[in-house]
C-alpha cells in the first residue's frame, strides 16, 4: 500500500515518526505538500492530511482540493469534515459546553458585551492568527470592527484566566479511541514555552473524558484521528474550546506507540 503524508514545507517532527511507522507496517509512505501541482493523489491507496499548516491563508482552496482528492481515493478525516472544522462556526453547531462566545458577522453591528478581558478572533484562523487579546473594550471593538469589515466572522471570547494555571487539556483519539492526552498552554497565555513539545502528559478526569466522547457523539464521523481541546470555566466545568479534526499536533514524536496506532487504525480502515 502506498500512502500520502499530506504535509508543507516547514518544520514538522511528527513526520519522519509517522512515516517510519509505515514502514514497520509494510506500507510505502511519502509527505507530499497539500498544494504541489505534481501531486499524483490518486496513485496512493489513502492520502493522510498531517500538516498543511499555510493552508489557512488559502482555506477555500484547500477545502477544494480536499474535495478533489477524495474524488480519487481515500482521505483522513473526509472532505466534508475537513470543510466544516476549518471555519470555528462549527462551535454554534456541536450542542455541547463552550467556551461563550459572541458572534459577529460582517454587516453586523459591532458591539460587545462589558467583561474584564477580551479575546477577540477570525472564525477561519489557526495558530493564534489575527487573534487579540486585550483588557480594553475599545481595542477588542476596533478588531472586531477590521476583521467583519473585510468580509471575515469575528468571535468574541472572555479571557480565561484557568489558562495560566490549568492550561488547556488537549484529548487525542485515533481511531474513535482515546490515545492520550496533554497539558497545553494556551498561545495568548502570559508565559508560553518556546518548544511546544515541552508539555506534560495529562490524565483527565471523568468530567472531561464524558465532555470528549460527548463531542465525538456529535460529529457523528468516523475519524481516524481528533484532537479535543477542553479548558475549564471560572465555575470548574470543562467546555470545549476547539475541535481539531483537520491538522492538529497529535504528539506522536513524544507518545511512544501512538503513531503505531495511527497506522494500524488507518489499515483497519482500508
Amino acid at each position: 500500500m502506498r500512502f500520502a503524508y499530506v504535509t508543507y514545507d516547514g518544520p514538522d517532527d511528527d513526520r519522519e515518526v509517522l512515516l517510519a511507522a509505515w514502514r514497520r507496517a509494510g506500507a510505502e509512505g511519502a509527505a507530499v505538500r497539500w498544494d504541489d501541482p505534481a501531486a499524483d493523489w490518486d496513485s496512493f491507496d489513502a492520502v493522510v492530511v498531517r500538516s498543511p499548516w499555510d493552508y489557512i491563508l488559502r482555506r477555500d482552496q484547500f477545502v477544494e482540493w480536499a474535495h478533489k482528492v477524495e474524488s480519487g481515493t481515500r482521505l483522513f478525516n473526509p472532505a466534508s469534515v475537513i470543510e466544516r472544522n476549518t471555519d470555528k462556526t462549527y462551535l454554534r453547531d456541536l450542542g455541547v459546553p463552550t467556551v461563550p462566545t459572541h458572534w459577529i458577522h460582517p454587516g453586523e453591528q459591532v458591539a460587545l458585551p462589558h467583561q474584564a478581558e477580551y479575546v477577540v478572533k477570525p472564525a477561519i484562523s489557526a495558530g493564534a492568527r489575527d487573534t487579540l487579546r486585550t483588557a480594553d473594550r475599545a481595542t477588542a471593538e476596533a478588531h472586531a470592527r477590521d476583521l467583519v469589515a473585510a468580509g471575515r466572522v469575528a468571535m468574541v471570547q472572555p479571557y480565561l484566566d484557568m489558562v495560566e494555571t490549568e492550561g488547556e487539556t488537549s484529548m487525542i483519539y485515533i481511531g474513535g479511541r482515546f490515545s492520550h492526552a496533554r497539558r497545553r498552554n494556551a498561545m495568548l497565555a502570559d508565559v508560553v514555552p518556546a518548544d511546544h513539545r515541552a508539555v506534560p502528559a495529562r490524565d483527565p478526569g471523568p468530567d472531561q473524558f464524558a465532555l470528549a466522547e460527548q463531542v465525538l457523539a456529535e460529529v457523528g464521523e468516523d475519524l481516524l484521528y481528533a484532537r479535543v481541546d477542553l479548558v475549564r470555566l471560572p465555575g470548574g466545568a470543562p467546555a470545549l474550546i476547539e475541535l481539531e479534526l483537520t491538522e492538529p499536533y497529535l504528539f506522536l514524536s513524544t507518545t511512544p506507540g501512538a503513531a503505531d496506532r495511527l497506522t494500524t487504525a488507518l489499515l483497519t480502515r482500508l
